[in-house]
């Protein structure tokens, strides 16, 4: 932490010729999986360097981290003669199969921009959408598809928005954000904007990788490559040691 806080102050201590700009980075950049990866976080840390042209200005800092984009699948059940099927689907593309939006403390979203600011970055779980709809005619229809999605994504741990920004100091910042066990294996975006008076006067953006180590990534990939040749393997597998343990039992007897 001691060491934290001076790699943030020497951010911290750059100066701006006339506007200030963000300067902001990860306490890592790499999260590596293995066999017993129970979840992780990293921290994300930053300065506010320059001239303050307008001190009286609200100053705030929003960071997000989105995760490899996916397609998803949204599907709605009916009551047809007594029974509850799939009878509405919809298919959404370009959706990041992980979101998590930290603000200030201070201060809630809403009050940070307007609502069509938040939504031209898609800052906020109101303003995830998807980049294409597949399969219909009728994209004006999605909007209950896309809630129902980011809701389950939020159950499962991998959607989140919450007031976790802490200034450490006026210009110094930092916010924990949590990689939970079931987050996709991809490539993340880490951004950070600063807020002045509801605009975006400053970002940066950082690139987070998730993905195995050692065995567990050669198996992945493997499984991911040849799938029928993988699940053919893993069957044979447990047959093999499924005769070794009732041979060793019937030899004790």
């Amino acid at each position: 932490m001691r060491a934290l806080v001076v790699i943030l102050m020497l951010l911290a201590g750059a100066s701006a010729a006339h506007a200030q700009d963000l300067v902001s980075g990860l306490s890592q950049d790499q999260v590596e999986i293995n066999s017993s990866y129970a979840g992780t976080s990293i921290v994300v840390f930053g300065a506010i360097e320059g001239d303050d042209p307008t001190p009286a200005a609200p100053k705030d800092v929003v960071v997000v981290i989105r995760g490899p984009e996916t397609d998803m699948t949204v599907r709605r059940k009916a009551r047809i003669a007594g029974l509850w099927i799939n009878r509405d689907q919809m298919k959404l593309g370009g959706m990041p199969a992980y979101y998590y939006l930290a603000s200030p403390r201070t201060r809630p979203l809403d009050k940070i921009a307007s609502a069509q600011t938040l939504a031209r970055y898609q800052l906020g779980l109101a303003y995830v959408t998807p980049q294409r709809i597949i399969g219909t005619h009728h994209p004006e229809k999605a909007e209950p598809f896309r809630i129902a999605a980011i809701a389950e994504r939020a159950r499962d741990g991998l959607y989140a928005q919450t007031q976790d920004v802490e200034f450490l100091s006026y210009s110094l910042f930092r916010v924990r954000i949590p990689i939970p066990a079931t987050a996709p294996r991809g490539e993340y975006t880490v951004e950070a904007y600063l807020f002045r008076d509801g605009t975006v006067t400053s970002a940066q953006s950082t690139p987070l990788y998730v993905d195995q180590k050692g065995l567990e990534r050669r198996l992945y990939r493997f499984a991911h490559a040849a799938p029928f040749v993988y699940g053919l393997s893993a069957v044979l597998m447990a047959m093999f040691f499924g005769w070794l343990s009732s041979l060793l039992i019937r030899q004790q007897r």
